[in-house]
């Protein structure tokens, strides 16, 4: 049964687009490599997106248990970084200036996808018995070649060619 769960962080203090160079590093990944991926990314992004992981791992185990559902049968299905409201503040500057700037937010949400054991069990299953049929097969066509007609043949062959040398034999002495 395909077991999927989600986590997600609002209003983060850095700007979508810093996250998203992150998070398109992670994606499709198995739970454990994103993981180590970001224990060595030096981007604070990484350090939100890690904490945003384990929390959606989490969430899929204790949904399912982890009697069926192993840590390392989790997949990043997908990972989605969308705005949130900028806020817009100012820097005073010499002169009685104002300088405006905008501070970017982002929401941060993980979708995570696993397999449980007996959805594995019944693929392992499917998978031993095509093999199982593929060896049969190879058998069949291994006992097919042992009889082969080329061997019968080359025998025939040469026992013609034993008796064709006879009888030239033979007429040679009668002929003599």
């Amino acid at each position: 049964m395909l077991v999927s769960s989600k986590a997600s962080l609002k209003y983060l203090s850095i700007p979508p687009r810093k996250m998203r160079l992150v998070a398109n590093n992670v994606k499709g990944m198995p739970v454990e490599k994103a993981l180590a991926a970001l224990n060595f990314t030096p981007k604070i992004a990484a350090l939100h997106l890690a904490k945003t992981m384990k929390s959606a791992a989490a969430n899929a185990l204790s949904q399912e248990g982890t009697d069926h559902l192993h840590p390392e049968d989790l997949i990043v299905k997908n990972i989605i970084v969308d705005a949130a409201p900028t806020q817009k503040r100012i820097r005073f500057r010499s002169m009685g200036r104002v300088f405006r700037y905008h501070k970017r937010f982002c929401h941060l949400t993980v979708f995570i996808e696993g397999h449980t054991d007996a959805e594995a069990e019944l693929k392992a299953a499917t998978k031993t018995k095509k093999k199982a049929v593929k060896k049969d097969a190879k058998i069949a066509d291994a006992s097919d070649k042992k009889a082969a007609p080329k061997k019968k043949a080359a025998k025939k062959t040469v026992a013609k060619k034993t008796a064709a040398k006879k009888t030239a034999k033979t007429t040679d002495k009668n002929e003599s």
